[in-house]
C-alpha cells in the first residue's frame, strides 16, 4: 500500500469534520427543526427515528465499498451527493402557517420531500462513514494513524458541536430576528450546504490518491465470495458464547436513554402549558450542543480513565447507575420546572456527563464481545444491534409522550432504568475479571 505525500493536517480534520456533519443533521438538528416547524412529537419521533436505519444495516453493504472504485472515488461522491441533498433540503422546505405551528398540528405529510431527502442522505453519511475508515487506513502509515486518531475524534466533535450547537444557534437567533421559523430553518440549511460544498470543494484537491496494489485479495473478491464470507461471518457470530445475554445487553441497556432522546428537545422548547420548559432555540443550541457535548466529550474521557485502572468488570455498575442519571435528571427538570438558564444548564451538562461516563462500559463490552477471529465483523454488527437498540424505542417513544404527558412520560423511563440494571447483572458474569485493566 503506498499513497501520495501529502499533509494530514490538510484533510483529516476536514474529513472527518465532514463524516459528522451529515450524521448530526439527519439524527439531531432534524428533530429540532421538525418540532419548530410544529410536527406532533408523535410522528416526529417515528420519522427521525427511521432515518437511522442506514446505521443499522450498513454492514450488509461495507464489503463492496472495498471492491468497487477507491476510498477516495467513494468519499468524494457521497460528499457531492450530500451537496446536493443539502441544497435539496434548503429548496423543499414547507412553510407552514405560523398558526398551526403554534399548536403542534403540522401535517407531517408536508415533509414528504424533505424526508425522502433525509433519507438518501442518511444512505450516503452511513456509506460516506464506511469510506472514510476505510480511506484513514490506506492513506496513512500506522503511525500517523495512532498521532491522528485523537485529531479525528476531536474533529469529530467538532462537527457535533457545530451541528447542536452552532446550527441550531443561528437557527433560533433567525427565528427572533425574523420572525419566520420556516424562514430561518431555510437559511440555517442553506449556510449548511455552503459549508459542506465549500469542504468537498476542499477534498477535490487535498485529499491524497491512496493507491492500492493490484495483487491485493480484498480487491479480487467476487460478489459471491462477500455474500459467502458475510454468511459465515453471520453465523459465527450467532455461535459465539453467551450471545443470547449479549443481545439483550446490546439492545437494552441504552433503553431508557433511546425513549428519552427523541424527546429531551420537544421538552426544552416545548410550551410550559404542554409541560415543557419554554426555552428559545437558540439557548437549546448554547446549552445543549456545546456546554452538553463538552462535559459528554469530559465524561467519555474520565470513563475511560476509570475504566484502564479498574477494569471493566470493576467498573460496570458505576457506569450502569451513572447512564441512569440523565433520566433522573430530566424527570426532576418536568416535576420542578424552571426558567433559570444556569440551573438548566447544570442540569444539561450532568446529564450529559453521566451518559458519557456510562457509555464507556457499553463500548468495551462490544469490543471485548467482538473478540476473536472475526473481530472486525463481529464488532460492525455488534455496532448494528446498538444502533437498533436505539432506533426501535424512537419510534415509539412520541406517542407514549403525547398519551402521557412529560412527567409520567420520564417517570417511566426512570421505571425502564431498572432494565438496564438487569441486563447489567445477566454481562456482569461474563466479563473476566482483568479486562480493560491497564
Amino acid at each position: 500500500m503506498r499513497a501520495m505525500k501529502q499533509n494530514p493536517w490538510l484533510w483529516v480534520p476536514s474529513l472527518y469534520f465532514a463524516e459528522g456533519i451529515p450524521y448530526f443533521l439527519v439524527n439531531n438538528v432534524s428533530v429540532m427543526m421538525l418540532t419548530r416547524l410544529g410536527v406532533p412529537n408523535g410522528e416526529m419521533a417515528l420519522y427521525t427515528s427511521l432515518l437511522y436505519l442506514p446505521w443499522v444495516i450498513k454492514p450488509l453493504w461495507s464489503p463492496f465499498v472495498d471492491i468497487w472504485r477507491t476510498k477516495r472515488w467513494w468519499v468524494l461522491t457521497m460528499q457531492i451527493l450530500i451537496s446536493a441533498c443539502f441544497v435539496g433540503l434548503t429548496i423543499t422546505i414547507p412553510h407552514p402557517d405560523a398558526s398551526i405551528i403554534s399548536v403542534q398540528q403540522t401535517s407531517i405529510g408536508l415533509f414528504k420531500w424533505m424526508l425522502c431527502l433525509f433519507w438518501i442522505c442518511a444512505f450516503l453519511s452511513a456509506t460516506h462513514d464506511i469510506a472514510a475508515d476505510g480511506f484513514y487506513m490506506l492513506a496513512l502509515s500506522e503511525g500517523d494513524q495512532s498521532l491522528f486518531v485523537g485529531i479525528r475524534s476531536t474533529f469529530y466533535r467538532l462537527a457535533n458541536i457545530f451541528g447542536l450547537g452552532v446550527l441550531i444557534a443561528i437557527a433560533g437567533l433567525l427565528e427572533t430576528r425574523l420572525g419566520n421559523i420556516p424562514q430561518a430553518w431555510q437559511i440555517t440549511l442553506l449556510i449548511t450546504s455552503i459549508l459542506f460544498a465549500s469542504i468537498t470543494l476542499w477534498h477535490l484537491f487535498f485529499l491524497p490518491k491512496a493507491e492500492t496494489k493490484t495483487t491485493d485479495t480484498e480487491h479480487n473478491k467476487t460478489v459471491e465470495d462477500i455474500f459467502q464470507e458475510f454468511g459465515l461471518t453471520f453465523v459465527s457470530f450467532f455461535k459465539k458464547k453467551g450471545i443470547l445475554i449479549a443481545l439483550l445487553f446490546m439492545l437494552l441497556y441504552r433503553l431508557p436513554e433511546a425513549f428519552m432522546l427523541k424527546m429531551v428537545t420537544p421538552f426544552l422548547v416545548g410550551s410550559q402549558e404542554s409541560g415543557g420548559l419554554g426555552l428559545k432555540t437558540e439557548y437549546v443550541g448554547l446549552l445543549y450542543g456545546t456546554f452538553g457535548v463538552l462535559f459528554l466529550t469530559i465524561g467519555g474521557i474520565l470513563g475511560g480513565i476509570y475504566a484502564s485502572r479498574k477494569g471493566l468488570k470493576k467498573s460496570l455498575w458505576i457506569m450502569a447507575l451513572l447512564i441512569t442519571l440523565p433520566d433522573a435528571v430530566y424527570l426532576f427538570m418536568s416535576l420542578f420546572p424552571t426558567n433559570s438558564l444556569w440551573l438548566i444548564g447544570c442540569c444539561i451538562s450532568l446529564e450529559q456527563f453521566g451518559y458519557g461516563f456510562g457509555f464507556t462500559a457499553y463500548m468495551l463490552y462490544l469490543i471485548w464481545f467482538s473478540q476473536g477471529e472475526k473481530k472486525t465483523s463481529h464488532y460492525a454488527l455488534c455496532t448494528a444491534f446498538m444502533a437498533a437498540g436505539m432506533m426501535l424505542p424512537g419510534l415509539v417513544a412520541g406517542y407514549l409522550q403525547e398519551a402521557v404527558g412529560y412527567k409520567i412520560f420520564f417517570s417511566l423511563i426512570m421505571l425502564f432504568c431498572f432494565i438496564t440494571l438487569l441486563v447489567t447483572a445477566l454481562v456482569y458474569q461474563q466479563i473476566p475479571e482483568q479486562y480493560g485493566k491497564k
